[in-house]
């Protein structure tokens, strides 16, 4: 997968998920159990995992296509307003009218760390059904994005229109549940963090290396290659070499951090997937595109918001130009 283009004539990203309005409040800390806390205006944006991760790579260049729900109410017509903006497809969007839009409700201290606590309305009957709808869209495009705010059938039929039809299925399994084994069985690239890792292969995984890691999610899951956020210290790609036993090799690679003053983490996680769709999409390595995405991330972080805080291109090429300077006005040691 890191060195192969897709066989895809077009270079387009579907993304099958979640589409939530995001309720935003910032306090001084965040609410313990039973404590009530002061919190600042109420800000009302677009989000969603799946929604987040489609900006993300479509600011950056992607051409996106959006697979997914939203209630026939304020909201759901507020957020297909916003990604079509973004110049997102939505034509495979369903409106229910049955449902409400699905709703995050945020909470951001004064450092930028959050909680979120997630309606699914929408999100949460959308099902294998409306996916086959949206089966030439999904079959069209180079790289298949999926995360977990949805049904394990939507997910599991998604990957199967993208897996026979060549194209890549790149699964962020978010917010953790135990993956459904043959959803696992279509996964070309796995990208979580440290927390859903530890859920995946156990509570000892500050004990193992990273050698150790890629090899157990070889051997218990089938899983060759693997992208592990760890927020401010950067990424970790996971590659598994063919062969078993002592001809197993695992290829690491360190994604280098990239510094900066956090104001609110809300989104990185799918700012940092979104330019790995992008960047696979556009024929580039999982390190290249891990690479970009670590950049992408970090000037979320500078922002307020999820989607708001995404760079364009131009805002993503400013940061880089700037990391390139400071790498060169550096004295040598």
């Amino acid at each position: 997968m890191d060195t192969t283009a897709s066989p895809h004539s077009t270079d387009t990203v579907c993304v099958v998920g979640s589409i939530n309005a995001d309720l935003s409040v910032a306090t001084e800390h965040l609410p313990q159990p039973g404590q009530t806390v002061r919190g600042g205006g109420l800000v009302i944006g677009s989000g969603g995992k799946s929604a987040n991760q489609a900006v993300a790579a479509s600011r950056i260049g992607a051409s996106v296509s959006m697979v997914g729900a939203v209630g026939r109410d304020e909201h759901g017509g507020i957020l297909r307003g916003a990604l079509e903006r973004e110049g997102i497809d939505t034509s495979r969007v369903q409106s229910f009218s049955d449902v409400a839009t699905g709703t995050a409700l945020i909470t951001i201290d004064h450092e930028g760390e959050n909680t979120i606590v997630v309606s699914p309305g929408a999100n949460g009957v959308l099902c294998d059904r409306d996916i086959e709808l949206a089966r030439g869209t999904i079959a069209q495009a180079a790289v298949l994005g999926l995360a977990f705010e949805v049904d394990d059938r939507v997910l599991l039929t998604a990957a199967r229109i993208a897996h026979s039809s060549g194209g890549r299925v790149v699964l962020n399994p978010s917010p953790y549940r135990t993956p459904h084994p043959d959803l696992l069985a279509m996964v070309d690239l796995l990208v979580l963090n440290e927390l859903e890792l530890a859920d995946m292969v156990g509570a000892d995984l500050a004990a193992k290396s990273w050698e150790d890691i890629c090899h157990v999610l070889f051997e218990r899951f089938g899983i060759r290659h693997t992208v592990v956020t760890a927020g401010a210290r950067g990424a970790m790609v996971l590659n598994h070499a063919d062969g078993t036993g002592p001809d197993a090799q695992a290829h690491v690679v360190r994604i280098a951090p990239i510094t900066v003053s956090a104001v609110d983490t809300t989104g990185c996680g799918d700012a940092f997937l979104g330019a790995v769709l992008a960047g696979l999409a556009d024929g580039r390595t999982v390190v290249d595109a891990a690479h970009t995405a670590a950049a992408v991330a970090a000037y979320a972080a500078t922002r307020r918001g999820a989607q708001d805080s995404y760079p364009t291109s131009a805002e993503l090429q400013a940061l880089l130009d700037s990391l390139d300077h400071d790498v060169a006005a550096a004295p040598a040691h």
